[in-house]
């Protein structure tokens, strides 16, 4: 029997190399940033702070700009696509105590992500769902037991400081509720093609 896989999602995965450095920059900035606008947005976030969209346009974030754009390069190449990436937007999440994203995409937009940099313990698994929609039509009883990825339905990701995941901006994801005691922050971004 021959067995063929179509129509198959990317989700892109890379640590950075001077994450620790890069990370207390990071850090430092998005915590001051937070306490000069302590509001921010509201948008996904569910007890936690969203910052404004123009993180990628502040000059203290190039040294992350830099490496999402060498990810985002690398991308381009590998699924031929034309032109150069273009970073649409880009902002900083803070996820208290409890705090969440509900679920969400990113219209207008070809690959989205996120990049940890402070992930304590249990502060909450990125999900992304199955795209599907016929596939959801259909729930067949499967025997117990390891099953392989293409028949997932959910994808847990648990964070990571130092780490990018980059995905399709239409794949349905959320972040579960951060569960540790410290705050966890992350950075997300979309990308698109000009």
């Amino acid at each position: 029997m021959i067995t063929e896989y179509h129509f198959p999602t990317p989700v892109y995965i890379q640590e950075v190399s001077n994450a620790i450095e890069l990370n207390n920059h990071l850090e430092k900035n998005i915590l001051q940033w937070q306490k000069e606008d302590p509001k921010g947005v509201n948008k996904t976030n569910v007890n936690g702070w969203h910052s404004a969209t123009d993180m990628n346009k502040k000059h203290e974030y190039d040294p992350l700009t830099k490496e999402l754009f060498a990810m985002q390069d690398s991308i381009f190449a590998k699924e031929f696509l034309t032109q150069k990436p273009v970073l649409g937007n880009m902002w900083a999440n803070i996820n208290y105590p409890g705090g969440f994203n509900r679920p969400h995409l990113h219209p207008n937009a070809l690959f989205s992500g996120v990049y940890w940099i402070k992930a304590p313990e249990k502060s909450g698994h990125l999900m992304l769902y199955e795209p599907r929609a016929g596939a959801q039509c259909t729930m067949p009883n499967r025997k117990e037991g390891k099953l392989p990825p293409e028949l997932w339905r959910e994808i847990h990701y648990t964070p990571k400081a130092g780490t990018v995941v980059m995905f399709p901006a239409w794949l349905w994801h959320e972040v579960q509720p951060n569960k540790s005691n410290d705050i966890r922050i992350s950075v997300s971004f979309n990308f698109l093609q000009r």
